[in-house]
C-alpha cells in the first residue's frame, strides 16, 4: 500500500519554495547547487541565528543604547 501526496486542497500548507530560495540563495549568499543539496532541516538550522535576531524586539536597554548611537536630528 502506497501512501497519497497530501492534497493542497485539504488544507495542507504548499512548502513555501519562494521564501527558502530568497533566504537561501539570497540572504545566506547560498550557491545554487549548496542550497538545492540542503534538506529544509538543514536549511532551518543555518537560518536558525538569523532567526534569532530578527524575530526577538530589542530589549529597553538595547533601544535606549540605539537611541543615543543614531540619535534623531532635526
Amino acid at each position: 500500500m502506497s501512501a497519497a501526496a497530501p492534497d493542497p486542497a485539504a488544507g495542507a500548507a504548499a512548502f513555501p519554495w519562494d521564501e527558502a530560495m530568497s533566504l537561501g540563495l539570497g540572504v545566506l549568499g547560498l550557491a545554487p547547487a549548496a542550497f538545492w543539496r540542503m534538506t529544509p532541516r538543514e536549511l532551518a538550522r543555518a537560518l536558525g541565528p538569523l532567526d534569532a535576531r530578527i524575530a526577538a524586539p530589542p530589549s529597553r536597554a538595547g533601544l535606549d543604547e540605539m537611541m543615543m548611537r543614531f540619535p534623531d536630528r532635526r
